[in-house]
């Protein structure tokens, strides 16, 4: 009894929000008390948004356009929409969901009246206008509005406050100025946006973000802003998936919070440009986040230290310098620069694979590997394995002390040089949260600036052992190995964590739900896979439990790299468009068969009908030949129109799927298990 009281206060909760009133105020507002007869005149459409609402504007990112349909008296013309800069949109947590308008806002349109309108009459403008309001749920909004204004001969006057407000939007509307030169290039995968004043110039923009008018930006993700280092910006924006592919302009609006003019008016900069020949575009390195790179590249170096593979042989090989240089104070520490130098040397060559491969990526478009759902989710795994490492689930790098011994106990500088390379390669195993940001700076920074992050890292890991071997006396004050160090390790591990959370939110965004979904479950796979391989090959084990720990361990990990490994799109993939009752009643009278997927993320049965069903090559292809729409109803999210439609047909629950074959009145209605057979046979259906 309990348990249903529960569903009833859910669903009670859920249909709330539809039920309350709208949370967005429509209205009509004239700029001036009267018109003129043949004078345009501007009109705005007044939106108040309650505390946390908003609506969309021209390229909505999600959500809905708002729209206006004018019914005019005769002779009257209204001009399109005059969009004034959106603002970017975020949900409670902080994920970009759109863009558009909060609070009171007002949208102008320019309404032409016809020159033989005779003055002491009242006209009567009438618009029809539709919105999405969002909050935590979505809820569409109409509105059938109107205005009255009288005609008159004289200049009007100004409507009060509310007119002064519409000729201050009206002014502001975006519009390029001569004093600022934009231009744009493009690859495949993102474009570079370029602003610089045309003289010196006082006022500085700040918090720069481009709208584009067409959805060729990918709205969700962030923006690089970086300054030239002559007054200008260089922006590097991500192409959306979704947007037109062959357009040769960029088309949209570069926001900026302090506005572009001196006076901090305008705040949004009308951008339409064509795209010129691809070229690099060298942003002025700010020094600031250079240090600030150095800082932390050289304290991950030191933190290196004091990984439990590395910190106990720390006091030995100082000791070994002094072993091996006798009484000579001048010998220890040469031994201490050459192990130092060990160091750098191999930090340098990994700078240099690196720099190589980012020299051949430029051709090959390694500059966007994160851009790649194959190098992402690749990533992804190897740092989840490297967590579950640090985690304790199981342990390598331990034995690594152990190797290059031969080269170790080599006397003279050479010993101390290869133990340098030897103290790099025990410490790569436990680098994994300190390495990344030096990756990131050789993938993205000049190749001379990558160069000095690893010489950064190579010095924090170098300088405990040359400081050691000026002062060897001081191993004493070395705190002891024991416990502490296992748990500052496990401790580490969560960084990791958050940066794999990281990678699936950048590979959510690449790939469709279905294939995020396989994506999952692989890392869950990988994690088993590593804990057969840590549970099974335990000190003491025997050799057969070892070998079926490692054989165990490769297999199930293969199993969760071939089952997560994103699918790039194929030409022959059913794409879906949104459902609607209009959208069927127009492939209706085109005759077309369609097919409807009331579907939802949650629904597990959902995504293994679809799993089953359109992964056959022979669903793509009969669809293909037949021409099928294909809608998808997603009530992920709750909407009161696909749950009237549902009601329809006296359903509550999804999956359901229906069929629409030319000349029937009604649909087929799918079973809720589907099969590739069952499908094909339905759009058989006589």
């Amino acid at each position: 009894m309990k348990f249903t009281r529960l569903l009833i206060l859910l669903a009670l909760a859920g249909w709330l929000p539809h039920l309350a009133p709208a949370q967005v105020e429509a209205s009509l507002v004239g700029a001036d008390k009267t018109i003129m007869p043949g004078e345009p005149f501007t009109v705005a459409l007044r939106l108040q948004h309650d505390a946390h609402w908003h609506t969309y504007w021209l390229n909505p990112g999600t959500g809905l356009a708002t729209n206006i349909t004018w019914q005019l008296p005769p002779g009257f013309t209204a001009g399109p929409i005059q969009w004034p800069a959106p603002v970017i949109l975020k949900d409670r947590v902080g994920n970009v969901i759109g863009n558009g308008y909060e609070g009171d806002q007002l949208i102008p349109v320019t309404i032409t009246p016809p020159s033989e309108l005779p003055p002491g009459t009242t006209v009567v403008l009438k618009a029809n206008v539709d919105w999405l309001m969002c909050e935590d749920v979505c809820m569409p909004g109409d509105a059938n509005l109107e205005l009255s204004l009288p005609v008159a001969n004289e200049i009007p006057a100004a409507n009060g406050k509310l007119g002064d407000r519409i000729d201050e939007v009206v002014s502001g509307l975006p519009v390029a100025l001569d004093s600022w030169k934009v231009t744009a290039s493009r690859t495949a995968k993102t474009i570079t946006l370029v602003v610089k004043p045309t003289s010196d110039a006082a006022h500085i923009p700040t918090a720069l973000h481009f709208f584009a008018d067409d959805n060729l930006v990918a709205y969700e993700l962030p923006q690089t802003v970086k300054s030239d280092g002559s007054g200008g910006f260089v922006l590097t924006l991500d192409i959306s998936p979704d947007g037109p592919q062959d357009t040769s302009q960029l088309i949209g609006v570069l926001a900026s919070e302090n506005g572009w003019r001196a006076d901090g008016s305008l705040r949004g900069l009308r951008v339409e440009v064509p795209f010129t020949a691809a070229t690099e575009v060298t942003a002025a390195p700010d020094s600031t986040t250079l240090a600030g790179t150095l800082l932390l590249a050289f304290i991950g170096g030191l933190i290196l230290n004091l990984m439990p593979c590395v910190f106990p042989v720390l006091g030995i090989k100082i000791l070994g310098f002094v072993n091996q240089a006798g009484s000579d104070r001048r010998k220890v520490v040469a031994h201490g620069l050459v192990f130092a130098l060990g160091v750098l040397v191999s930090f340098w060559a990994l700078a240099g694979v690196l720099g190589v491969l980012r020299a051949g990526g430029q051709e090959l478009g390694w500059g966007f590997q994160l851009q790649s759902p194959a190098f992402v989710f690749s990533l992804a795994v190897l740092l989840l394995v490297f967590a579950l490492n640090m985690s304790g689930l199981f342990e390598f790098g331990l034995s690594a002390t152990g190797v290059g011994s031969n080269l170790q106990m080599k006397s003279g500088f050479a010993g101390s040089f290869f133990t340098g390379i030897l103290a790099t390669v025990v410490a790569t195993p436990c680098s994994a949260p300190f390495l990344a940001p030096a990756l990131g700076a050789a993938l993205a920074l000049p190749v001379a600036q990558s160069f000095i992050v690893f010489t950064a890292i190579a010095l924090g890991l170098a300088l405990p052992y040359l400081l050691l071997s000026i002062f060897p006396s001081a191993v004493k004050v070395l705190p002891r190995p024991g416990a502490w160090m296992e748990t500052f390790k496990q401790f580490m591990a969560f960084p990791l964590y958050a940066t794999v959370g990281y990678l699936i939110w950048v590979l959510a965004g690449q790939v469709n739900e279905g294939s995020m979904l396989m994506v999952l479950l692989g890392l869950v796979l990988v994690a088993m896979g590593v804990w057969f391989y840590g549970r099974w090959r335990i000190p003491g084990a025997s050799t057969g439990r070892m070998r079926f720990g490692l054989l165990a361990g490769l297999v199930v990990a293969g199993l969760g790299i071939c089952t997560g490994w994103p699918q790039s799109p194929s030409a022959t993939d059913i794409t879906w468009e949104k459902w609607s009752p209009e959208a069927v009643a127009e492939f209706r009278t085109e005759n077309r068969i369609i097919y409807v997927d009331f579907t939802a993320r949650w629904c597990a049965t959902c995504q293994t009908n679809k799993k089953l069903v359109f992964g056959s090559d022979e669903v793509k292809r009969v669809f293909r030949e037949k021409n099928i729409a294909t809608l998808k109803a997603d009530w992920t999210m709750q909407d009161p129109q696909i749950t009237a439609e549902l009601a329809k047909y006296q359903r509550s629950a999804v999956p359901f799927n229906v069929i629409w074959l030319p000349g029937k009145t009604d649909p087929v209605i799918l079973p809720e298990l589907l099969t590739a057979s069952s499908v094909l046979d339905a759009l058989n259906t006589p």
